[in-house]
């Protein structure tokens, strides 16, 4: 008689893996949410509790919006193993040509604070912001010159033509309705309406797990069981709501509040109003970004081509695919994506400025970088790079309440990006 093999019981680890791999959930993303948690923790018990307060993070989630839209282009660039160093001095000439479109230019035609100055503001931006995009792009993919040569270049080229357009003078101020891009309280979308659209993305996070769960059966696919998509929508539902909870948990100053109700005709009470402030513009246009983004790189044959290049530029050419035009495009893209950030940024500051864009790069480049964009191409996704933005700009936000220097902070967001890529290789090289 033999003896009866012994089973080996489970264990904690390889239960938790199990658990993951059934809800289809990357561990990466778990990384940098845990990540994210010890950073805000942690800067809060040093700040005796500034963190993580209503007012602090509503202003966390307006100066992380102007990144978080570039590092979805970023992104793209990376996946198809070409780096773009341009994107702060593309975003800075694109708002320096803005603001002089708003304060001189149109003034001069249409008038001032004429309702049709903003649009046209935004249109300029995207299409200047393109065009110097797809420029770049054309110079990469049909010249063949390396992408760090051509960004390289490009960001000495633009930061200079920055300067030119007014000679190193600042231009302010900005159009009122055009203000309301960079957040503040013009940008502030109420109680309301924040309440609206938190429901409205909840309703969506449902509707979008239960086509995906549909498609998957109709073809064949492995399904996660239902209570994995239970839980994965309970808790993006519990993270939209408390978000809207947060951003309508700071009120408005009281100044602006009383005159506030004093335009609407609203008695001003013995104890004052607590008007919410509500989710900011700029926020609600990065997460729309991301959404089109994600879309567009998971869904479309754009995306599909994209991410060919990256895993193997030659088996795409081979394959029919046009990896040159598709290539400029990508560069078009982030060019588009930084017109965008200009007008965030430029409305932020209700100003135009050389500084602005200054080290945009870094953050654009660390974002994707942190957020699983591997620089050997071929792998990265959109919703991993918005979180490294907010992460990359919770270490300065936290790093400025603290009074740290602008030299340290500089040298804890190198440090950061280099340990993201080594950990990346570490990645890398247990998968395979």
């Amino acid at each position: 008689m033999t003896a009866p093999s012994a089973t080996a019981a489970p264990s904690h680890g390889a239960t938790s893996a199990s658990f993951l791999s059934k809800l289809e959930i990357d561990v990466r993303m778990l990384g940098m949410l845990a990540a994210l948690g010890v950073i805000w923790i942690g800067f809060d018990i040093l700040s005796g509790g500034l963190f993580l307060t209503p007012r602090n993070l509503w202003n966390l989630s307006v100066q992380t919006a102007s990144i978080a839209v570039m590092s979805t282009g970023m992104v793209l660039v990376i996946v198809t193993r070409n780096i773009d160093l341009s994107v702060g001095a593309i975003l800075g000439v694109v708002g320096m040509i803005i603001g002089v479109l708003q304060v001189q230019w149109l003034p001069a035609w249409l008038g001032f604070e004429h309702w049709l100055t903003a649009p046209i503001a935004v249109v300029a931006a995207v299409l200047v912001g393109g065009a110097i995009g797809l420029f770049q792009g054309w110079l990469i993919a049909y010249l063949a010159i390396p992408s760090f040569i051509v960004t390289l270049g490009g960001l000495l080229i633009w930061r200079g033509a920055a300067w030119w357009v007014t000679t190193g003078q600042t231009v302010a101020p900005m159009d009122t309705r055009f203000k309301a891009l960079g957040g503040g309280v013009e940008g502030a979308l109420g109680a309301t309406a924040t309440w609206i659209i938190a429901a409205v993305a909840c309703g969506l996070i449902v509707v979008a797990l239960g086509l995906s769960r549909r498609r998957r059966v109709r073809f064949g696919f492995p399904v996660r069981p239902a209570w994995g998509d239970a839980v994965i929508a309970a808790f993006a539902c519990g993270a939209v709501l408390i978000a809207a909870a947060i951003a309508n948990a700071y009120p408005l100053p009281v100044g602006i509040a009383r005159r506030w109700a004093e335009a609407n005709g609203i008695a001003w009470p013995e104890g004052g109003l607590s008007i919410p402030h509500g989710i900011a513009l700029p926020v609600l246009i990065a997460i729309i970004v991301g959404l089109g983004m994600t879309f567009l790189a998971r869904r479309l044959r754009f995306g599909r081509y994209v991410f060919a290049i990256g895993g193997n530029p030659e088996a795409a050419e081979l394959s029919g695919i046009n990896t040159r035009w598709t290539l400029m495009k990508v560069f078009g893209l982030m060019g588009l994506l930084c017109g965008i950030s200009a007008c965030i940024s430029t409305a932020r500051l209700n100003a135009a400025t050389n500084a602005a864009g200054s080290l945009d790069e870094l953050y654009v480049i660390a974002s994707a970088v942190i957020g699983g964009t591997s620089l050997a191409g071929g792998v990265g996704t959109i919703a991993g790079a918005m979180l490294g933005a907010l992460v990359m700009q919770s270490l300065q936000s936290g790093m400025v309440l603290l009074g740290v220097d602008t030299p340290l902070q500089n040298i804890v967001v190198g440090a950061v990006l280099v340990l993201a890529v080594f950990v990346d290789g570490l990645y890398r090289r247990r998968i395979k």
